[in-house]
């Protein structure tokens, strides 16, 4: 299936909202670019807010051709003038006129970045076509010589009626059920960005067809899913150290079960023997002082863990490896999940009875607990405990599957 993002991408500035302005602005320099005093133009605002696809909706109306490279694909001087350089000299040979497109600014930092900012900043100089930087945060210190030889234009963050109004627009199109009131709660669940709103969209309705308040609901935790999907993706597919480093900043998992994610997908991203050797050994590391936490309750080396895993692993591959990998969790999570569940209702049981009993729950798990069960296997005495203790339905249904191992 097509993604909606691709399917409904803007083929004109009137199908972008939200940044009629900006847009206005964005078309006259290009346009009028042999009139302006600045060879580019340095675009800026929140993800989703229509920045890359504004700059194709306008060369599609004006007949230009866009160029366009990832600023995160190079570091250094050679690569930008290799890449950049070429596609400024080059003739378009379809269209009246070119655009430069330079998206994702943002990705030019750390310490591979050798010169690569002032590099882009001479070839801007001497650029015969505008030249559209994308950045989502361009008042860094490291960009004041873009800023000075660009003009500076804003992308607002959208209002979740904006957002609304495209979502609208792609359920109508696509035929797909919604209640207006579910539809503005997921569009102001985005935060501003329509993007993630679409891909929401597609997500929650591709199956039947229909957005439902269930279906919201259900994207707290696919939302936890792709948080630490996107934590990997930092890690193993960038080599700026500073990306990596943050990549479980907004991850709720639990450091355990951080380290079985990258345990079970690192193999399958790092393919050469060398960045697997060197990227098992920093999260070998990691393990170490994860027990030391653990065995001493010395928290403050959960920031070396961090930077093994994150920037440490990243560090460990010379390039990004290109292929596309489906990142999956280990089955150890499951199991490590049902067994905290068996412990959490054998605690709960315990607990109770250490209430009526006053004693602690702990002696209870011990002396007691190994005991219950087999009287659990009595209907009349199951009653009774169930009556006695005020076990739930999950108590008691737990009770009689262990009743049933005595049988």
């Amino acid at each position: 299936m097509q993604p909606f993002t691709h399917k409904y991408t803007a083929k004109s500035t009137k199908d972008i909202v939200g940044q009629d302005d900006v847009i206005s602005k964005l078309k006259s320099f290009i346009i009028n670019f042999s009139k302006e005093k600045k060879n580019s133009a340095l675009i800026y605002g929140p993800s989703g807010t229509g920045k890359t696809c504004s700059v194709y909706a306008i060369a599609n109306e004006i007949g230009h051709e866009v160029i366009e490279v990832n600023a995160s694909d190079f570091r250094n001087a050679e690569q930008i003038n290799q890449k950049v350089g070429n596609a400024m000299k080059q003739r378009s040979l379809f269209a009246s006129g070119k655009i430069i497109l330079v998206d994702e600014i943002d990705g030019l930092s750390g310490h591979q970045d050798r010169g690569g900012i002032q590099a882009i900043t001479k070839l801007i100089e001497g650029s015969h076509y505008p030249v559209i930087l994308t950045a989502t945060n361009p008042f860094d210190n490291k960009f004041s010589s873009l800023r000075s030889k660009s003009s500076l234009m804003e992308f607002k963050q959208l209002d979740y009626l904006s957002i609304f109004k495209i979502l609208k627009k792609i359920c109508d199109s696509e035929k797909i059920n919604y209640d207006e009131e579910v539809l503005k709660a997921l569009s102001r669940r985005a935060s501003g960005d329509a993007r993630a709103a679409i891909n929401d969209l597609q997500t929650l309705s591709q199956s039947k067809k229909e957005l439902t308040k269930e279906s919201i609901e259900e994207l707290s935790e696919r939302n936890k899913t792709e948080n630490i999907m996107g934590a990997l993706n930092k890690i193993f597919k960038t080599t700026d150290l500073k990306i990596a480093i943050s990549a479980f900043e907004n991850v709720e998992e639990d450091l355990s079960e951080q380290l079985l994610w990258i345990d079970e997908n690192l193999p399958k991203e790092y393919t050469k023997p060398e960045d697997l050797a060197k990227a098992y050994d920093m999260l070998s590391k990691a393990d170490v002082f994860s027990r030391r936490i653990r065995r001493w309750q010395h928290y403050r080396f959960l920031i070396y863990i961090n930077a093994l895993v994150t920037a440490g692993i990243s560090s460990a591959k010379n390039e990004k490896y290109k292929e596309f990998i489906q990142y999956k969790p280990t089955g150890r999570i499951l199991k490590l999940w049902w067994a905290k569940q068996k412990a959490a209702k054998k605690k709960a049981i315990a607990q109770k009875i250490a209430s009526k009993t006053h004693t602690s729950a702990k002696e209870i798990i011990k002396s007691t607990m190994p005991y219950i069960p087999v009287l659990f296997g009595n209907k009349e005495m199951a009653n009774h405990l169930s009556r006695e203790l005020d076990l739930d339905a999950e108590e008691i249904g737990w009770l009689k599957k262990q009743a049933s191992k005595f049988q």
